[in-house]
């Protein structure tokens, strides 16, 4: 009987650490508009906006174009997939996940013209748990550290 119970529970672990690698995104549901979200009840998020956010958008002296571009690639760089959006529309939502089982967090960065330049602004959250030990607000500083290269800002 205990091995029966042993057995049943690395199944079960098994089976859920399969979900959380294999569950399919929808992109209706994690494209979202840093602007408009509310933010969660959760801590497991990090926001960048005008008004209501954890952090305020830094401005960046490129085109819009250009920063959604750059964001791209550095996005990509650091391991992110392109789940919904396009440079084209300067709306993306990138999907994350932790080395060893997956976890999926979600990033959604609209870029805005701002002045003669552009700003950023985001949405990271984690899919799954109520805390994300601060790796959705570490991304989006290692992002924007690799946006703030003297290159693109001056």
């Amino acid at each position: 009987m205990i091995r029966f119970l042993l057995l049943a529970a690395i199944f079960a672990a098994l089976a859920l650490l399969a979900y959380i690698r294999l569950a399919p995104s929808d992109p209706a549901r994690w494209h979202e508009d840093p602007r408009l979200v509310t933010r969660p009840n959760t801590p497991n998020f990090h926001l960048i906006r005008m008004v209501g956010g954890d952090a305020m958008p830094q401005v960046f002296q490129v085109t819009p174009e250009e920063l959604a571009t750059r964001l791209d690639e550095v996005a990509r760089a650091d391991g992110a997939t392109l789940l919904a959006g396009s440079v084209r529309e300067l709306h993306m939502t990138y999907i994350s996940r932790t080395p060893l089982i997956g976890y999926p967090d979600y990033t959604s960065v609209l870029i805005e013209p701002a002045g003669e330049g552009a700003m950023l602004l985001a949405f990271a959250r984690a899919r799954f748990g109520r805390s994300d030990m601060g790796v959705n607000r570490a991304r989006l500083e290692r992002w924007l550290a690799a946006l703030d290269r003297p290159a693109l800002t001056e």
